[in-house]
Protein backbone atom coordinates (compact mmCIF):
# COMPACT_ATOMS: atom_id res chain seq x y z
CA UNK A 1 0.00 0.00 0.00
CA UNK A 2 3.04 2.31 0.67
CA UNK A 3 4.60 2.03 -2.64
CA UNK A 4 1.49 2.53 -4.10
CA UNK A 5 0.55 5.86 -2.40
CA UNK A 6 4.30 6.71 -2.86
CA UNK A 7 3.57 6.02 -6.83
CA UNK A 8 1.07 8.16 -6.92
CA UNK A 9 2.57 11.50 -5.07
CA UNK A 10 5.44 11.40 -7.47
CA UNK A 11 2.98 10.86 -10.05
CA UNK A 12 1.68 14.04 -8.72
CA UNK A 13 5.01 16.20 -8.14
CA UNK A 14 5.69 14.93 -12.17
CA UNK A 15 2.36 17.11 -12.93
CA UNK A 16 3.32 19.87 -11.08
CA UNK A 17 6.45 20.12 -13.46
CA UNK A 18 9.59 18.09 -11.24
CA UNK A 19 10.97 14.96 -11.26
CA UNK A 20 11.14 13.17 -7.58
CA UNK A 21 14.82 13.63 -6.36
CA UNK A 22 13.97 13.11 -2.22
CA UNK A 23 13.72 9.81 -0.81
CA UNK A 24 9.87 9.77 0.62
CA UNK A 25 10.25 8.05 4.06
CA UNK A 26 7.94 10.59 6.24
CA UNK A 27 4.54 9.56 7.23
CA UNK A 28 1.61 12.50 8.71
CA UNK A 29 3.52 11.76 12.41
CA UNK A 30 7.08 12.45 11.11
CA UNK A 31 6.00 15.50 9.40
CA UNK A 32 3.89 16.58 12.00
CA UNK A 33 6.49 15.99 14.50
CA UNK A 34 8.58 18.16 12.52
CA UNK A 35 6.87 20.65 11.95
CA UNK A 36 6.44 20.56 15.62
CA UNK A 37 10.09 21.03 16.46
CA UNK A 38 9.88 23.99 13.52
CA UNK A 39 7.60 25.93 15.57
CA UNK A 40 7.48 24.41 19.24
CA UNK A 41 8.69 25.31 16.59
CA UNK A 42 4.67 24.75 14.53
CA UNK A 43 3.35 20.94 14.17
CA UNK A 44 4.92 18.59 16.21
CA UNK A 45 7.10 21.35 16.05
CA UNK A 46 5.74 22.30 18.82
CA UNK A 47 8.51 21.35 19.91
CA UNK A 48 9.69 24.63 19.21
CA UNK A 49 7.10 25.89 22.00
CA UNK A 50 8.81 24.80 24.97
CA UNK A 51 11.83 26.65 23.42
CA UNK A 52 9.76 29.50 21.64
CA UNK A 53 8.26 30.71 24.68
CA UNK A 54 11.18 30.82 27.12
CA UNK A 55 13.60 32.51 25.12
CA UNK A 56 11.99 35.95 24.53
CA UNK A 57 10.33 35.80 27.42
CA UNK A 58 11.51 38.94 28.63
CA UNK A 59 9.45 40.58 25.78
CA UNK A 60 6.15 39.22 27.20
CA UNK A 61 6.98 40.49 30.80
CA UNK A 62 8.18 44.25 29.58
CA UNK A 63 4.48 43.86 27.75
CA UNK A 64 2.54 43.78 30.51
CA UNK A 65 3.36 40.21 32.00
CA UNK A 66 1.02 37.41 33.00
CA UNK A 67 -2.07 38.47 30.97
CA UNK A 68 -0.26 39.56 28.05
CA UNK A 69 1.61 36.11 28.49
CA UNK A 70 -1.60 33.89 28.22
CA UNK A 71 -4.15 35.22 26.65
CA UNK A 72 -1.62 36.49 24.24
CA UNK A 73 -1.28 32.48 23.61
CA UNK A 74 -4.57 32.93 22.90
CA UNK A 75 -5.22 35.71 20.76
CA UNK A 76 -2.41 35.15 18.84
CA UNK A 77 -3.18 31.47 18.20
CA UNK A 78 -6.66 32.17 16.94
CA UNK A 79 -5.52 34.64 14.39
CA UNK A 80 -2.51 32.19 12.83
CA UNK A 81 -4.76 29.11 12.55
CA UNK A 82 -6.81 31.25 9.86
CA UNK A 83 -3.15 31.45 8.45
CA UNK A 84 -2.69 27.91 8.78
CA UNK A 85 -5.93 26.82 7.26
CA UNK A 86 -5.53 29.11 4.22
CA UNK A 87 -1.79 27.71 3.63
CA UNK A 88 -3.47 24.13 4.05
CA UNK A 89 -6.17 24.91 1.19
CA UNK A 90 -3.10 25.78 -1.30
CA UNK A 91 -0.61 23.28 -0.44
CA UNK A 92 -3.40 20.36 -0.55
CA UNK A 93 -3.14 21.14 -4.48
CA UNK A 94 0.51 22.15 -5.17
CA UNK A 95 2.86 19.88 -2.68
CA UNK A 96 6.08 20.90 -3.91
CA UNK A 97 9.10 21.90 -1.54
CA UNK A 98 9.00 25.09 -3.65
CA UNK A 99 6.46 25.51 -1.46
CA UNK A 100 4.55 29.85 -0.93
CA UNK A 101 6.95 30.94 -3.88
CA UNK A 102 5.36 27.94 -6.50
CA UNK A 103 2.15 28.87 -5.64
CA UNK A 104 2.39 32.53 -6.01
CA UNK A 105 3.52 31.22 -9.36
CA UNK A 106 0.70 29.19 -10.23
CA UNK A 107 -1.97 31.47 -8.47
CA UNK A 108 -0.64 35.10 -10.29
CA UNK A 109 -1.84 35.39 -13.76
CA UNK A 110 1.33 35.11 -16.54
CA UNK A 111 1.95 38.70 -16.29
CA UNK A 112 3.26 38.90 -13.27
CA UNK A 113 3.56 35.97 -11.56
CA UNK A 114 7.71 35.42 -12.45
CA UNK A 115 8.57 38.73 -10.53
CA UNK A 116 5.45 37.69 -7.72
CA UNK A 117 7.52 34.38 -7.18
CA UNK A 118 10.92 36.07 -7.17
CA UNK A 119 9.91 37.84 -4.20
CA UNK A 120 8.18 35.42 -2.29
CA UNK A 121 11.27 33.03 -2.91
CA UNK A 122 13.38 35.61 -1.92
CA UNK A 123 11.42 36.20 1.27
CA UNK A 124 11.05 32.93 2.23
CA UNK A 125 14.93 32.15 1.79
CA UNK A 126 15.80 35.43 4.31
CA UNK A 127 13.32 34.36 6.08
CA UNK A 128 14.29 30.86 6.62
CA UNK A 129 18.11 31.66 6.80
CA UNK A 130 17.41 34.05 9.55
CA UNK A 131 14.87 31.79 11.70
CA UNK A 132 17.68 29.27 11.35
CA UNK A 133 19.87 31.91 12.82
CA UNK A 134 17.84 32.89 15.84
CA UNK A 135 17.42 29.05 16.58
CA UNK A 136 20.77 28.23 16.62
CA UNK A 137 21.73 31.52 18.29
CA UNK A 138 19.13 31.32 20.76
CA UNK A 139 20.62 27.99 21.50
CA UNK A 140 24.14 28.88 22.55
CA UNK A 141 22.32 31.74 24.42
CA UNK A 142 20.67 28.93 26.57
CA UNK A 143 23.96 27.16 27.08
CA UNK A 144 25.23 30.26 28.41
CA UNK A 145 22.63 30.88 30.63
CA UNK A 146 22.75 27.70 32.09
CA UNK A 147 26.29 28.22 32.72
CA UNK A 148 25.45 31.46 34.72
CA UNK A 149 23.56 29.47 36.88
CA UNK A 150 26.79 27.59 38.73
CA UNK A 151 29.08 30.77 37.64
CA UNK A 152 26.82 33.93 38.45
CA UNK A 153 30.41 35.73 38.08
CA UNK A 154 31.00 34.44 34.63
CA UNK A 155 29.85 36.76 32.16
CA UNK A 156 30.03 35.75 28.94
CA UNK A 157 31.98 37.81 26.10
CA UNK A 158 30.80 37.91 22.66
CA UNK A 159 33.37 35.95 21.54
CA UNK A 160 32.23 33.21 24.14
CA UNK A 161 28.81 33.29 22.80
CA UNK A 162 29.74 33.05 19.02
CA UNK A 163 32.33 30.18 19.65
CA UNK A 164 28.91 28.51 21.03
CA UNK A 165 26.51 29.36 18.62
CA UNK A 166 29.43 27.97 15.82
CA UNK A 167 29.87 24.59 17.89
CA UNK A 168 26.08 24.15 17.82
CA UNK A 169 25.54 24.95 14.03
CA UNK A 170 28.17 22.75 13.49
CA UNK A 171 26.96 20.33 15.00
CA UNK A 172 22.90 20.47 13.73
CA UNK A 173 24.93 20.58 10.24
CA UNK A 174 26.42 17.46 10.77
CA UNK A 175 23.34 15.51 12.37
CA UNK A 176 21.09 16.93 9.43
CA UNK A 177 23.73 16.11 6.61
CA UNK A 178 25.17 12.30 7.90
CA UNK A 179 22.00 10.99 10.05
CA UNK A 180 19.28 12.31 7.06
CA UNK A 181 18.41 8.89 6.16
CA UNK A 182 16.93 8.51 10.13
CA UNK A 183 15.91 12.08 10.51
CA UNK A 184 12.42 11.19 10.90
CA UNK A 185 13.05 8.85 13.66
CA UNK A 186 14.60 11.96 15.25
CA UNK A 187 11.52 14.04 15.16
CA UNK A 188 9.38 11.50 16.93
CA UNK A 189 12.08 11.22 19.89
CA UNK A 190 12.25 14.99 19.29
CA UNK A 191 7.94 15.26 19.98
CA UNK A 192 8.18 12.68 23.16
CA UNK A 193 11.53 14.94 24.52
CA UNK A 194 9.59 17.92 24.08
CA UNK A 195 6.01 16.38 25.57
CA UNK A 196 7.84 14.80 28.87
CA UNK A 197 10.05 18.15 29.29
CA UNK A 198 6.85 20.02 29.58
CA UNK A 199 4.94 17.45 31.93
CA UNK A 200 8.35 17.38 33.78
CA UNK A 201 7.98 21.36 34.44
CA UNK A 202 4.93 21.37 35.00
CA UNK A 203 5.02 18.72 38.13
CA UNK A 204 8.28 20.21 39.71
CA UNK A 205 7.66 23.60 39.23
CA UNK A 206 4.47 23.29 40.43
CA UNK A 207 4.99 21.05 43.39
CA UNK A 208 8.34 23.36 44.44
CA UNK A 209 7.41 26.37 44.16
CA UNK A 210 9.95 28.31 45.96
CA UNK A 211 9.26 32.17 45.57
CA UNK A 212 5.82 31.13 46.36
CA UNK A 213 2.51 30.79 44.18
CA UNK A 214 0.09 33.44 42.85
CA UNK A 215 -4.03 33.67 42.39
CA UNK A 216 -5.64 32.74 39.60
CA UNK A 217 -6.17 36.57 39.45
CA UNK A 218 -2.80 37.27 38.79
CA UNK A 219 -1.58 34.52 36.81
CA UNK A 220 -4.71 34.69 34.48
CA UNK A 221 -4.91 38.63 34.82
CA UNK A 222 -2.36 40.74 36.02
CA UNK A 223 -1.35 43.34 33.31
CA UNK A 224 1.25 46.15 34.68
CA UNK A 225 2.79 47.76 31.02
CA UNK A 226 4.64 50.34 33.08
CA UNK A 227 8.02 48.59 32.05
CA UNK A 228 7.31 49.21 28.07
CA UNK A 229 6.91 53.14 28.40
CA UNK A 230 3.61 52.58 25.71
CA UNK A 231 0.30 53.18 26.43
CA UNK A 232 -1.30 49.71 27.86
CA UNK A 233 -3.11 49.19 24.67
CA UNK A 234 0.08 49.08 22.34
CA UNK A 235 1.88 47.60 24.88
CA UNK A 236 -0.02 44.45 25.07
CA UNK A 237 0.12 43.74 21.73
CA UNK A 238 4.22 44.39 21.90
CA UNK A 239 4.00 41.83 24.64
CA UNK A 240 2.71 38.76 21.72
CA UNK A 241 5.71 39.17 19.99
CA UNK A 242 7.54 36.03 22.18
CA UNK A 243 4.02 33.89 20.83
CA UNK A 244 4.04 35.79 17.43
CA UNK A 245 8.16 34.16 16.82
CA UNK A 246 6.70 30.75 18.34
CA UNK A 247 4.56 30.51 15.03
CA UNK A 248 7.09 32.44 12.66
CA UNK A 249 7.85 29.27 10.60
CA UNK A 250 4.72 27.07 10.48
CA UNK A 251 4.76 26.70 6.53
CA UNK A 252 8.58 25.41 6.53
CA UNK A 253 7.32 21.94 6.36
CA UNK A 254 6.27 22.85 3.39
CA UNK A 255 9.41 22.43 1.91
CA UNK A 256 9.30 18.51 3.08
CA UNK A 257 6.36 18.07 1.30
CA UNK A 258 8.38 15.58 -1.50
CA UNK A 259 9.94 13.51 1.18
CA UNK A 260 5.95 13.01 2.25
CA UNK A 261 4.35 9.60 1.26
CA UNK A 262 1.28 11.00 0.87
CA UNK A 263 1.51 15.09 0.68
CA UNK A 264 -1.75 16.20 -1.25
CA UNK A 265 -3.43 14.56 2.40
CA UNK A 266 -0.86 14.64 5.05
CA UNK A 267 1.31 18.18 4.46
CA UNK A 268 -2.03 20.19 4.47
CA UNK A 269 -3.19 18.26 7.92
CA UNK A 270 -0.01 18.45 9.73
CA UNK A 271 0.02 22.34 8.66
CA UNK A 272 -3.34 22.98 10.47
CA UNK A 273 -3.27 20.48 13.45
CA UNK A 274 0.16 22.11 14.69
CA UNK A 275 -1.75 25.32 15.31
CA UNK A 276 -4.34 23.01 18.22
CA UNK A 277 -1.87 20.87 19.79
CA UNK A 278 0.99 23.66 19.55
CA UNK A 279 -1.79 25.53 21.71
CA UNK A 280 -2.23 23.23 23.78
CA UNK A 281 1.24 22.47 24.85
CA UNK A 282 1.91 26.06 25.45
CA UNK A 283 -0.96 26.16 27.60
CA UNK A 284 0.39 23.18 29.32
CA UNK A 285 4.59 25.42 29.55
CA UNK A 286 2.63 28.41 30.44
CA UNK A 287 0.45 27.57 33.07
CA UNK A 288 2.69 26.68 35.82
CA UNK A 289 5.02 28.98 35.21
CA UNK A 290 2.43 32.03 35.62
CA UNK A 291 1.31 30.62 38.85
CA UNK A 292 4.81 30.98 40.66
CA UNK A 293 6.47 33.62 38.63
CA UNK A 294 9.16 35.07 40.42
CA UNK A 295 8.84 38.84 40.81
CA UNK A 296 9.17 40.84 37.68
CA UNK A 297 11.50 43.10 38.01
CA UNK A 298 14.15 41.02 39.38
CA UNK A 299 13.92 38.89 36.13
CA UNK A 300 14.07 42.14 33.78
CA UNK A 301 17.02 43.06 35.65
CA UNK A 302 18.49 40.08 34.68
CA UNK A 303 22.12 41.54 32.97
CA UNK A 304 22.11 39.02 29.90
CA UNK A 305 18.63 39.76 28.43
CA UNK A 306 17.53 35.97 29.02
CA UNK A 307 15.80 35.68 31.86
CA UNK A 308 14.65 31.84 32.11
CA UNK A 309 17.54 30.74 33.80
CA UNK A 310 17.17 32.67 36.74
CA UNK A 311 13.46 32.33 36.69
CA UNK A 312 13.50 28.11 36.68
CA UNK A 313 16.28 29.32 39.40
CA UNK A 314 14.23 31.29 41.81
CA UNK A 315 11.67 28.79 41.51
CA UNK A 316 13.05 25.69 42.10
CA UNK A 317 15.08 27.17 45.11
CA UNK A 318 18.37 26.32 44.31
CA UNK A 319 21.14 26.17 41.23
CA UNK A 320 20.60 22.51 41.31
CA UNK A 321 17.06 22.64 41.10
CA UNK A 322 16.89 25.10 38.66
CA UNK A 323 19.25 23.37 36.35
CA UNK A 324 18.68 19.76 37.26
CA UNK A 325 15.80 19.56 39.38
CA UNK A 326 17.32 16.36 40.85
CA UNK A 327 17.05 17.64 44.50
CA UNK A 328 13.50 19.04 44.36
CA UNK A 329 12.04 15.93 41.94
CA UNK A 330 13.73 12.79 41.94
CA UNK A 331 14.43 12.90 38.53
CA UNK A 332 18.07 13.42 38.21
CA UNK A 333 18.03 12.76 34.58
CA UNK A 334 15.61 15.48 33.67
CA UNK A 335 16.34 18.88 34.42
CA UNK A 336 14.64 22.46 33.67
CA UNK A 337 17.97 23.78 31.56
CA UNK A 338 19.11 20.44 29.52
CA UNK A 339 15.37 20.63 28.57
CA UNK A 340 14.99 23.46 27.12
CA UNK A 341 18.36 22.98 25.61
CA UNK A 342 17.49 19.58 24.24
CA UNK A 343 14.59 20.90 23.10
CA UNK A 344 16.62 23.64 21.20
CA UNK A 345 18.65 21.44 19.81
CA UNK A 346 15.97 18.96 18.06
CA UNK A 347 14.40 22.24 17.48
CA UNK A 348 17.47 23.36 15.36
CA UNK A 349 18.72 20.52 13.72
CA UNK A 350 14.70 20.33 12.17
CA UNK A 351 14.23 23.94 11.46
CA UNK A 352 17.99 23.60 9.42
CA UNK A 353 16.82 20.58 7.55
CA UNK A 354 13.79 22.30 6.41
CA UNK A 355 15.82 25.58 5.11
CA UNK A 356 18.11 22.99 3.22
CA UNK A 357 15.02 21.87 1.32
CA UNK A 358 13.65 25.11 0.71
CA UNK A 359 16.95 26.33 -0.50
CA UNK A 360 17.60 23.65 -2.73
CA UNK A 361 14.03 23.68 -4.02
CA UNK A 362 14.86 27.43 -4.89
CA UNK A 363 17.94 26.44 -6.20
CA UNK A 364 16.13 23.74 -8.54
CA UNK A 365 14.30 26.58 -10.08
CA UNK A 366 17.12 28.68 -11.07
CA UNK A 367 16.65 31.36 -8.70
CA UNK A 368 20.03 31.44 -6.43
CA UNK A 369 23.77 32.13 -8.26
CA UNK A 370 25.41 28.79 -8.31
CA UNK A 371 22.11 27.15 -8.61
CA UNK A 372 23.49 24.15 -10.29
CA UNK A 373 25.86 23.29 -7.69
CA UNK A 374 22.99 23.86 -5.01
CA UNK A 375 20.41 22.03 -6.48
CA UNK A 376 22.39 18.47 -6.89
CA UNK A 377 21.58 16.01 -4.41
CA UNK A 378 24.30 14.19 -2.94
CA UNK A 379 22.63 10.73 -2.37
CA UNK A 380 19.60 9.16 -1.68
CA UNK A 381 21.11 8.97 1.90
CA UNK A 382 22.88 12.36 2.85
CA UNK A 383 19.91 14.50 0.89
CA UNK A 384 21.02 18.02 -0.36
CA UNK A 385 24.44 18.49 0.89
CA UNK A 386 25.38 21.48 -1.27
CA UNK A 387 21.94 23.37 0.17
CA UNK A 388 22.43 22.60 3.43
CA UNK A 389 25.81 23.52 3.58
CA UNK A 390 24.93 27.35 1.81
CA UNK A 391 22.53 27.49 5.39
CA UNK A 392 25.44 26.89 7.42
CA UNK A 393 27.70 29.33 6.00
CA UNK A 394 24.95 31.85 5.77
CA UNK A 395 24.09 31.74 10.08
CA UNK A 396 28.08 31.93 10.24
CA UNK A 397 28.59 34.72 8.52
CA UNK A 398 25.42 36.45 9.91
CA UNK A 399 26.76 35.64 13.35
CA UNK A 400 29.78 37.28 13.01
CA UNK A 401 27.40 40.96 13.52
CA UNK A 402 27.34 39.63 16.90
CA UNK A 403 30.70 40.12 17.38
CA UNK A 404 30.08 44.29 16.53
CA UNK A 405 26.27 44.77 17.54
CA UNK A 406 23.50 42.66 19.45
CA UNK A 407 21.45 45.19 18.64
CA UNK A 408 21.33 44.83 15.16
CA UNK A 409 22.22 41.07 15.32
CA UNK A 410 18.74 41.01 17.25
CA UNK A 411 16.67 42.58 14.26
CA UNK A 412 17.15 39.28 12.61
CA UNK A 413 14.70 37.73 14.85
CA UNK A 414 12.24 39.70 13.62
CA UNK A 415 13.03 40.32 10.09
CA UNK A 416 13.01 36.47 9.81
CA UNK A 417 9.15 36.27 11.00
CA UNK A 418 8.09 39.29 8.99
CA UNK A 419 9.77 37.26 5.82
CA UNK A 420 8.50 34.08 6.72
CA UNK A 421 4.68 35.76 7.68
CA UNK A 422 4.94 37.81 4.59
CA UNK A 423 5.73 34.97 2.09
CA UNK A 424 2.87 32.81 3.74
CA UNK A 425 0.27 35.44 3.14
CA UNK A 426 1.27 36.26 -0.20
CA UNK A 427 -0.52 33.15 -2.03
CA UNK A 428 -3.40 33.77 0.00
CA UNK A 429 -4.08 37.77 -0.91
CA UNK A 430 -3.11 36.57 -4.65
CA UNK A 431 -5.87 34.02 -4.51
CA UNK A 432 -8.43 36.49 -3.11
CA UNK A 433 -7.39 39.06 -5.64
CA UNK A 434 -8.48 36.14 -8.18
CA UNK A 435 -12.17 35.36 -6.51
CA UNK A 436 -10.24 31.46 -4.61
CA UNK A 437 -11.11 30.13 -8.20
CA UNK A 438 -8.03 28.50 -8.57
CA UNK A 439 -8.48 26.60 -5.18
CA UNK A 440 -11.86 25.76 -5.42
CA UNK A 441 -10.43 22.56 -6.60
CA UNK A 442 -8.57 21.92 -3.71
CA UNK A 443 -8.48 18.55 -1.67
CA UNK A 444 -8.71 20.86 1.25
CA UNK A 445 -11.06 23.09 0.04
CA UNK A 446 -12.33 25.94 2.83
CA UNK A 447 -15.73 26.14 1.10
CA UNK A 448 -17.78 29.13 1.73
CA UNK A 449 -15.77 30.06 4.88
CA UNK A 450 -12.56 30.46 2.25
CA UNK A 451 -13.39 34.49 2.14
CA UNK A 452 -13.50 35.11 6.07
CA UNK A 453 -10.22 32.99 6.77
CA UNK A 454 -8.20 34.38 3.78
CA UNK A 455 -9.08 37.98 4.82
CA UNK A 456 -8.26 37.27 8.57
CA UNK A 457 -4.79 35.23 7.91
CA UNK A 458 -3.77 38.36 5.32
CA UNK A 459 -5.03 41.19 7.90
CA UNK A 460 -2.97 39.40 10.71
CA UNK A 461 0.00 39.52 9.08
CA UNK A 462 0.11 43.25 7.76
CA UNK A 463 -0.77 43.88 11.73
CA UNK A 464 1.89 41.32 12.29
CA UNK A 465 5.10 43.17 9.61
CA UNK A 466 3.94 46.43 12.08
CA UNK A 467 4.15 44.82 14.95
CA UNK A 468 7.62 43.34 14.39
CA UNK A 469 8.44 47.22 13.47
CA UNK A 470 8.14 48.53 16.79
CA UNK A 471 10.82 48.72 19.24
CA UNK A 472 9.60 46.78 22.35
CA UNK A 473 10.46 49.86 24.85
CA UNK A 474 10.14 53.93 24.84
CA UNK A 475 11.75 55.94 24.83
CA UNK A 476 14.09 54.27 22.06
CA UNK A 477 17.61 54.31 22.60
CA UNK A 478 20.74 52.83 20.27
CA UNK A 479 20.27 49.68 21.60
CA UNK A 480 17.02 49.26 22.19
CA UNK A 481 15.85 50.19 18.53
CA UNK A 482 14.08 47.76 16.34
CA UNK A 483 16.08 47.52 13.65
CA UNK A 484 13.76 44.97 11.86
CA UNK A 485 12.25 46.81 9.22
CA UNK A 486 15.76 48.24 8.02
CA UNK A 487 16.88 44.72 7.68
CA UNK A 488 13.44 44.11 6.06
CA UNK A 489 14.06 46.54 3.57
CA UNK A 490 17.61 45.95 3.20
CA UNK A 491 16.83 42.77 2.01
CA UNK A 492 14.36 43.54 -0.61
CA UNK A 493 16.43 45.62 -2.20
CA UNK A 494 19.25 43.66 -2.50
CA UNK A 495 17.07 40.86 -3.91
CA UNK A 496 15.53 43.71 -6.56
CA UNK A 497 18.71 44.74 -7.81
CA UNK A 498 19.80 41.39 -7.91
CA UNK A 499 16.78 40.40 -10.16
CA UNK A 500 17.54 43.53 -12.53
CA UNK A 501 20.82 42.74 -12.85
CA UNK A 502 21.26 38.72 -13.23
CA UNK A 503 17.46 36.90 -12.03
CA UNK A 504 15.81 37.94 -14.95
CA UNK A 505 17.91 36.24 -17.55
CA UNK A 506 18.26 32.96 -15.76
CA UNK A 507 14.78 32.86 -13.96
CA UNK A 508 11.66 32.16 -15.56
CA UNK A 509 9.44 30.54 -12.87
CA UNK A 510 8.95 27.30 -12.04
CA UNK A 511 8.28 24.54 -14.89
CA UNK A 512 5.05 24.36 -16.19
CA UNK A 513 3.51 20.94 -17.09
CA UNK A 514 1.55 20.71 -20.11
CA UNK A 515 -0.99 18.32 -18.27
CA UNK A 516 -3.02 20.49 -15.15
CA UNK A 517 -1.68 19.93 -11.96
CA UNK A 518 -4.78 18.04 -9.87
CA UNK A 519 -3.95 15.78 -7.06
CA UNK A 520 -3.97 11.89 -8.55
CA UNK A 521 -7.28 9.66 -7.91
CA UNK A 522 -5.43 7.71 -5.67
CA UNK A 523 -4.73 10.92 -2.81
CA UNK A 524 -8.38 12.16 -3.73
CA UNK A 525 -9.95 9.39 -2.70
CA UNK A 526 -7.80 8.94 0.29
CA UNK A 527 -8.39 12.66 1.51
CA UNK A 528 -12.15 12.32 1.09
CA UNK A 529 -12.72 9.24 2.66
CA UNK A 530 -10.70 11.15 5.68
CA UNK A 531 -13.26 13.74 5.40
CA UNK A 532 -10.86 16.82 4.89
CA UNK A 533 -12.78 18.97 3.21
CA UNK A 534 -14.01 21.82 5.54
CA UNK A 535 -16.82 22.70 2.98
CA UNK A 536 -19.14 19.50 3.81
Amino acid sequence: MSSNIDAAAVADLHKLGYEQEMTRRRGLFHILFIHRTIHFCCANKNIWLAYGLSAPLATGLIGGGPAVLIWGWVFVSAFIFTLALSMAEISAKYPTSGGAYYWCFRLASPRSRVLLSWINGWLTMVGVWTICLSVTFGTAQIIVAGAGIFHPDWVAKTWHTYLIFLGVTLTCTALGIFLNDILHYIDIVCACWTILGVLVMLVCISAKAASGRHTAAFALGHFDPSASGWTPGWSFFIGLLPVTYTYAAIGMIASMAEELHNPTVDLPRAIVWSIPLGFLQGVFFLLPILFTLPDVATLLAVASGQPIGVMFTLIMGSKGGGFGMARTCMLSLFTIQILVFGVAMFCAISISSAASRATWAFARDKAIPMHTFLAHVASEKHGPVNAFLLVTVVQLLLGLIYLGSSAAFNAFVGVAVMCLQASYSMPVLISLVNGRDNVKDSPYSLGRWGWAINGMAVLWTMFEMVLFSMPAVVPVTRVSMNYASVVFVGFATISAVWYMINGRFYYTGPPIPSDSAQPSSESVVANEKKGRSLGD
